[in-house]
């Protein structure tokens, strides 16, 4: 199903991503920190799963910290491609209920979004949005949301009116290069 038809029905994509694998013992601030040798071989790996969804990614929300910011430059060496791309210092250290703010307010006209983030804030963003949801995925979104992983929610209606609840899982993947 391309975007257009997706608007004409209503339906929205949500792809919902961790930053790949990350450097701790660099001396660089929390925000300033790099993605590690792992980190950057998943983050193309992850791209590769990210341009066979067989979706175009209308608009990217990433965070504005390095790690996360790496990890969507190596998704793109990995055949990731989106129309725009924006860094919200929001999604940096977030509630799930602030990434949340920043995706209703999207225009209707974007038909798959995807959001770059960490945890915890976007497994509980992914498991808030798909309560109910009987995917194979849920469990081990619960358990533990690993790095690179990507969670994949669809939903009828306006981004405006996402809510808890209000989004199916339909894939849960976790990219390793």
């Amino acid at each position: 199903m391309d975007n257009r038809d997706a608007r004409s029905n209503n339906q929205h994509t949500l792809i919902v991503m961790r930053h790949a694998k990350s450097a701790w013992h660099t001396g660089a601030t929390d925000h300033a920190r790099p993605l590690n040798d792992r980190g950057l071989r998943d983050a193309p790996a992850a791209g590769k799963v990210l341009s066979e969804l067989g979706q175009p990614i209308d608009r990217v929300l990433c965070s504005s910290a390095l790690r996360t910011r790496q990890t969507w430059e190596g998704a793109e060496r990995g055949g990731a491609r989106a129309s725009e791309v924006t860094h919200h210092d929001e999604i940096y250290e977030s509630h799930p209920g602030e990434i949340l703010q920043l995706v209703q307010q999207l225009d209707d006209s974007v038909g798959c979004a995807l959001v770059v983030g960490h945890y915890p804030g976007v497994a509980l963003l992914v498991q808030g949005l798909a309560e109910g949801s009987n995917h194979r995925g849920i469990a081990q979104i619960t358990e533990k949301y690993p790095t690179s992983a990507i969670s994949v929610l669809r939903f009828a209606g306006s981004w405006a009116d996402l809510e808890v609840g209000g989004a199916e899982l339909v894939d849960f993947v976790i990219p390793r290069g």
